[in-house]
């Protein structure tokens, strides 16, 4: 069966969705009931903003459109992770969506910004590990790719192979890093731009559908 077959069938198990997590909703045919189901609005289904990925602890549901740009999200994720607090090396990327035009976003258009949190895909195939010189960039046992700091150089092959420029070199350590799928960045969202829906309720809404 091709992997265009519906996200969730009774049959579609977690390690199969991790395998295609990195694709987001390419290729991955995930039906509106699904969505609504995971409290996803009808809006960001119509107008395309919504982006899903696997965690340990369930989906990630990214939802556009009702993302504020607080950037509570970066905080979270830097204060938990590098005990500072930075929105350039946050792992989760709101502000260069909100003040850069990259992809379009951040700009200013019919009277609305645009502009959404994004985060690491943890690609099948990652192009930021395969271009690692020091092959720093590793899966663990439980499939999460992470930067392994002692074998990190900081030359930034990563940052400039990533299609979505996911990982960021910190100017003081020297080190990259990227997600490490901790979930502390929708914990804090204060709009619910960010949930993590658990495995159980994905399994659960996946019946009704």
């Amino acid at each position: 069966m091709s992997d265009k077959k519906r996200f969730l069938d009774k049959d579609y198990t977690r390690r199969q969705f991790l395998k295609l997590s990195g694709k987001s909703l390419v290729g991955v045919m995930m039906s509106s009931t699904m969505l609504a189901t995971l409290g996803v609005t009808a809006q960001a289904l119509a107008d395309d903003k919504v982006r899903v990925w696997a965690f340990p602890q369930g989906l990630l549901v990214v939802d556009a459109d009702r993302c504020v740009g607080c950037q509570r999200c970066e905080i979270n994720c830097t204060l938990t992770n590098d005990g500072v607090c930075s929105s350039y090396i946050s792992r989760v990327k709101v502000t260069r969506n909100l003040y850069s035009s990259r992809n379009g976003n951040g700009l200013y258009t019919e009277n609305n910004w645009t502009y959404f949190p994004d985060t690491c895909r943890q690609c099948e195939d990652p192009a930021c590990g395969n271009a690692c010189p020091m092959q720093a960039i590793e899966a663990g046992i439980d499939g999460i790719r992470k930067v392994n700091q002692d074998k990190c150089v900081g030359c930034g092959a990563c940052v400039a192979a990533c299609p979505w420029h996911m990982p960021t070199v910190n100017p003081e350590t020297k080190k990259s890093s990227k997600c490490v799928l901790c979930g502390e960045c929708a914990v804090g969202c204060p709009s619910g731009a960010l949930s993590i829906i658990p495995w159980d309720k994905v399994a659960a809404a996946a019946q009704e559908v």
